[in-house]
């Protein structure tokens, strides 16, 4: 999805009527609540990579490494004559591959990624989640990638683990994820700007050797996503289990405190809407000044919009939570400018597949909200994609959103569809 700017968005706003409802509390507590929803999109994901596994797709070192290749005529060759490895693009040319067997994950499975640039000599890397741990890798400065290590998973049952997810604070990265007792792994990501590309290194698993810190407190040692606030210096694990009514948490706001990474401490969590699926945590800056300055979560709940006021994180509070029509599985989302946070883009990651309100022909719907009051958001209008899919997280860069869709790969697109008020 490409938005221009946040004028494009409001150019989508302007109709008359509004789409955000109250959250329906009995299918909460019956399909949210419970976890069933939760439960089948992960056997769904499950199911389906097993077949991937068993019809030898993610063989992954049967794929090459590739470098530079143009794109032409609609077409990026990285090998002449090899159908295997034509790419369809558009003014967008490859510029390297490297399979995750290559990287250390002889199972082939990724998962999340996230970069840093070091400030001083502006060289960037990644950190690339797989089944098996993370990898670390440089991408040079004409755009090849080269690894540089690799950190395993942290378990005491066992090294692999299907989810990662990884965010970065400072120059270290924060890596959590599904697989019980892992906890958060806090990585300093300058320990790569030493490492000879020609001798890779396996990092441990020891703070003070190869990690720098470890979130061990969380409840069953899982998270399922990893959010942070850089200014306020923590970090906010989501997601986690049990998320019974009766827990602690509930797979609510978990609040970590980085103030010194290498020791992260315990701050509180917050259970009053249950699980909360993904987040984005940020200093308020925008048009409701009754909440300018404040500490404030947005967080995306299975099957509402719940903004929070979490200065105190031991007692932090509601603002709103608002569901909207077409509500299937509230995924993710991303104010369009932390600077002005008026507009949220929004994903929902089932209503596609479910066939449910305006996603029922397959084709992605970003839900857009207006958020100039946080006590009263409103869902004012949907941008749907041209390609059948299912989209997932986004991110805004400079007026852009990034979004990652299922089966669609990387494009940008006119916005051809709206609705809403």
């Amino acid at each position: 999805m490409r938005v221009t700017s946040a004028i494009s968005v409001l150019a989508l706003a302007t109709t008359a009527f509004s789409k955000e409802k109250p959250k329906d509390l009995r299918l909460g507590v019956e399909l949210y609540d419970s976890g069933i929803m939760m439960d089948s999109i992960m056997q769904e994901k499950l199911s389906y990579w097993q077949s991937q596994l068993e019809s030898g797709a993610m063989r992954a070192a049967q794929w090459p490494k590739l470098g530079y290749a143009e794109c032409v005529d609609g077409f990026a060759i990285p090998i002449a004559g090899d159908p295997a490895h034509k790419f369809r693009c558009k003014n967008t040319d490859l510029y390297s591959f490297i399979n995750h067997a290559d990287l250390g994950a002889a199972s082939g499975r990724g998962s999340s990624s996230w970069g840093w640039t070091d400030p001083l000599s502006g060289r960037e890397f990644i950190a690339s989640g797989a089944y098996e741990g993370t990898a670390l890798l440089e991408i040079t400065n004409v755009g090849q990638l080269v690894k540089l290590g690799f950190l395993p998973s942290f378990s005491p049952i066992g090294p692999n683990s299907v989810w990662h997810e990884i965010r970065s604070y400072k120059n270290f990265m924060l890596i959590g994820s599904e697989l019980a007792g892992h906890g958060i792994q806090i990585f300093d990501m300058s320990k790569l700007l030493i490492i000879d590309p020609a001798e890779p290194v396996m990092f441990d698993n020891i703070v003070g050797s190869g990690l720098h810190g470890h979130v061990d407190f969380l409840p069953e040692g899982s998270t399922h996503n990893v959010v942070v606030n850089e200014e306020k210096s923590y970090a906010v694990a989501v997601g986690t289990r049990p998320r019974a009514a009766t827990s602690r948490c509930r797979g609510g706001l978990y609040f970590i405190d980085l103030t010194d990474p290498s020791k992260p401490t315990d701050l509180g969590c917050d259970p009053q809407d249950g699980y909360v699926h993904d987040a984005q945590c940020l200093v308020y800056h925008g048009p409701d000044t009754k909440y300018e300055g404040i500490d404030i979560c947005y967080g995306y709940n299975e099957d509402t919009l719940t903004i929070y006021n979490v200065t105190d994180k031991n007692a932090s509070k509601i603002i709103s939570r608002t569901s909207y029509t077409g509500v299937a599985f509230t995924h993710q989302g991303w104010v369009l400018d932390t600077k002005n946070q008026s507009f949220i883009v929004l994903d929902d990651e089932l209503d596609e597949s479910r066939g449910i309100g305006e996603a029922a022909a397959g084709y992605p719907i970003t839900y857009i909200w207006d958020i100039s009051s946080l006590e009263s958001p409103k869902q004012t209008g949907t941008y749907k994609g041209t390609q059948k899919a299912v989209d997932h997280n986004q991110y805004v860069i400079d007026g852009l959103s990034y979004q990652s869709n299922y089966g669609a790969g990387l494009r940008e697109e006119p916005v051809l569809h709206s609705s809403g008020r």
